[in-house]
């Protein structure tokens, strides 16, 4: 059986997800085999440090602790959005967009995982500048925001032309 040249094309960004997200999976495994819940701890990173919390919400914990209905409409509502993105990814014609919107894929997949295993997505990296607590991520959110910031920044370079 013959594998089409489009279908090999597409397969890269597949790997690049599968990547990204064992990549994710395996950085929240470290975190939760090496760091206390709710402590603190200083990086080679001066503004990020690591400090370990569980987060049953969506971003910046919006609707954390709601309970389990909550709970799971994010999970299904987060695997349909994850789908359709996919989608995306095989139907767009431009390569840059591909790549932006699998490392969104990725993001998504790794903290679905996560949720699906414990209920919860494992957050461990605290933005901290001087004494202002921004946030506490991680990687799979990480690539979600940069999967976004080139599709922006993509945008914004055909609009400026």
């Amino acid at each position: 059986m013959m594998v089409s040249k489009e279908n090999l094309y597409n397969y890269r960004f597949i790997t690049i997800i599968l990547v990204l997200v064992a990549f994710d999976i395996f950085s929240k495994v470290i975190a939760n085999n090496n760091l206390l819940f709710g402590q603190s701890t200083e990086t080679f990173i001066p503004f990020i440090k690591l400090l370990l919390i569980y987060n049953s919400g969506i971003a910046f914990g919006i609707f954390d602790d709601r309970g389990d209905l909550a709970s799971n409409l994010l999970l299904i509502l987060t695997i349909l959005i994850t789908l359709y993105l996919l989608w995306m990814i095989i139907t767009e014609t431009r390569y840059r967009y591909k790549i932006a919107l699998s490392f969104i894929v990725s993001g998504a997949i790794g903290n679905v995982l996560d949720r699906v295993y414990d209920g919860s997505v494992t957050d461990f990296l605290h933005l901290k500048i001087y004494n202002y607590s921004l946030f506490v991520f991680n990687l799979a959110d990480a690539f979600i925001t940069i999967g976004a910031i080139l599709i922006i920044y993509f945008e914004f370079k055909v609009y400026l032309k």
